[in-house]
């Protein structure tokens, strides 16, 4: 597996992981409206343009995570985080934020996940990510913002 920027061709396909690899996360919030899975690919586009997108890629040639991240005022923001289920425990995702670090150069990383994400919660915990916030959404979900601190 190699891990390498990905490029505006790569869009599509990422776009279309997302929506198989954020199912599992809209099953758990009973809403499959969660913004990664009504995502179009000219907001992805946006998005693209703004930062750094990263592609996990398996020997075969088969996408089967990717990352993003952007600065936003004096530190870097890490959005959609995401790995292939069927691929899922075997330390792509890990691979993917350490990467994806060491894209920027910056002292604090951001990234943010939902409270019901037991097993997002717990990696980024282990990879040295701290909850500084929680933004209640509404009766069922809850926003839950972690930082990383680098000296």
């Amino acid at each position: 597996m190699v891990i390498q920027r990905a490029t505006a061709d790569d869009l599509k396909e990422i776009l279309e992981l997302q929506y198989v690899a954020f199912e599992s996360e809209a099953k758990i919030l009973n809403n499959y409206k969660i913004p990664p899975m009504v995502q179009t690919m000219d907001s992805i586009r946006e998005e693209f343009d703004k930062g750094i997108f990263l592609k996990a890629v398996d020997n075969d040639g088969t996408l089967v995570g990717s990352i993003r991240g952007y600065y936003e005022e004096d530190y870097v923001v890490i959005r959609k985080l995401f790995v292939r289920p069927d691929r899922r425990c075997h330390g792509i995702g890990t691979k993917l934020l350490y990467a994806m670090e060491k894209e920027f150069d910056t002292k604090r990383y951001v990234i943010f996940t939902s409270n019901k994400s037991v097993s997002n919660l717990a990696l980024t915990e282990t990879l040295g990510y701290r909850i500084f916030k929680k933004e209640p959404q509404d009766e069922v979900l809850t926003y839950v913002f972690l930082e990383k601190i680098v000296e």
